[in-house]
């Protein structure tokens, strides 16, 4: 079976993004126990790009599904998946990604992706409404053409808000869910360990950081990497029904056909975990900075009680199949083990500053994303 040249170019990029992803999200798994110097930033990459890809095991032979890719594939009504829709929202991930690594703010790769490849799809309903509309009534003006046409795509049913509004909530319930389990874990190893020798207990909680930031790890692929082969998966089931007309597609009702994809294409979520796990050895040092010292300053114990908060949390997300961002998890995690010390512990200038630009990702993202496509559209 050969593959059309813009399906390829589409997993390649998918598999870019899924590397890009990798660097710029190292921070998350490795800033507290390199910023506690637990480990060396090399063998800190070394270590959790190795449970980014054992995630790949856990997900395909434990947990025997891929939920937060499916959950991916399924933000956009199938009716307005293209070609072109997926890739002009990957351009777009992929700009606001290195475009935030560049100037080390923390942001989600998961929400740029999401807010890519939404606002590339509204932008593709509404070019089509716009021609539909144009040709039914052509004595309308160009205004009220738009108006016409953009009063059919809120009708329309574009965006799956079943999985997107979960997806937007968790913008803020991902870090304070975090957050308020890493109190809880800090108080409670607190008070466990309030009469023994402060050396030996520190020695205890740099071993039990390799555990916690493996768990983090973990978690970080099992959420990450499934988006991007959530993007794949579309792309390639769109292929398969609508351009090869597949009856053993077509035959399966939209709702069972990644689970399908999966089966059939197991390759795709294994080289997703690669690059994740990869990228991750690449590392992303400004990120790392922010996340390991700018927002409170962490010690061992501190380092386990918010990787350990925040690798439940993705646990938890994903046995739900929705997607959070690891960037926020964490952040929470990390804001939480410094409120158990005093709120002016925590550096709120900066904590305002990432909350800024985690807003910003998803509009801004649609953003470029539609602006891609109509530059797409309009070259070839």
């Amino acid at each position: 079976m050969e593959f059309p040249i813009l399906l390829i170019v589409i997993i390649a990029l998918a598999l870019i993004f899924d590397y890009i992803n990798g660097f710029h999200d190292a921070a998350n798994s490795i800033a507290t126990i390199v910023s506690t110097k637990v480990l060396t930033p090399f063998q800190a990459v070394l270590w959790a790009a190795l449970w980014n890809f054992a995630a790949f095991f856990i997900a395909a032979y434990i947990i025997g599904e891929f939920k937060i890719g499916n959950t991916i594939a399924k933000t956009v009504n199938e009716n307005f998946i293209t070609l072109e829709v997926i890739f002009s929202g990957l351009m777009a991930a992929i700009a606001w990604n290195l475009l935030t690594w560049w100037f080390g703010i923390p942001s989600s790769s998961s929400h740029t992706l999401i807010g890519g490849f939404l606002g590339a799809a509204l932008t593709h309903a509404f070019m089509m409404d716009y021609h539909d509309v144009a040709a039914a009534q052509p004595g309308l003006g160009m205004w009220e053409t738009i108006k016409e046409a953009f009063i059919q795509v809120t009708h329309q049913g574009v965006v799956k808000f079943d999985k997107v509004i979960p997806i937007f909530l968790f913008i803020f319930m991902a870090p304070i869910i975090g957050m308020i389990i890493s109190i809880i874990i800090t108080l409670i190893i607190v008070h466990l360990y309030k009469r023994s020798n402060p050396h030996k207990a520190d020695k205890s909680f740099k071993r039990l950081q390799l555990v916690s930031s493996a768990l983090f790890s973990l978690g970080h692929g099992l959420n990450d990497a499934q988006k991007v082969m959530g993007i794949i998966g579309a792309a390639v089931i769109y292929y398969h029904v609508n351009m090869l007309q597949d009856t053993q597609y077509l035959d399966i009702p939209s709702a069972g056909r990644f689970d399908y994809f999966a089966q059939h294409y197991i390759w795709v979520p294994l080289v997703s975990f690669i690059a994740i796990a990869l990228g991750t050895m690449s590392g992303g040092w400004k990120i790392i900075k922010t996340m390991g010292t700018k927002i409170t300053k962490v010690t061992s114990l501190e380092g386990v009680s918010a990787e350990t908060a925040g690798a439940i949390t993705l646990f938890i997300t994903d046995h739900f199949g929705i997607p959070v961002s690891t960037t926020h998890t964490i952040t929470g995690s990390i804001i939480g083990v410094g409120l158990t010390k005093r709120i002016s512990a925590v550096r709120w200038g900066i904590t305002v500053s990432l909350l800024w630009a985690w807003v910003l990702t998803i509009p801004i993202s649609a953003i470029v994303a539609g602006i891609t496509y109509l530059l797409v559209t309009f070259l070839f």
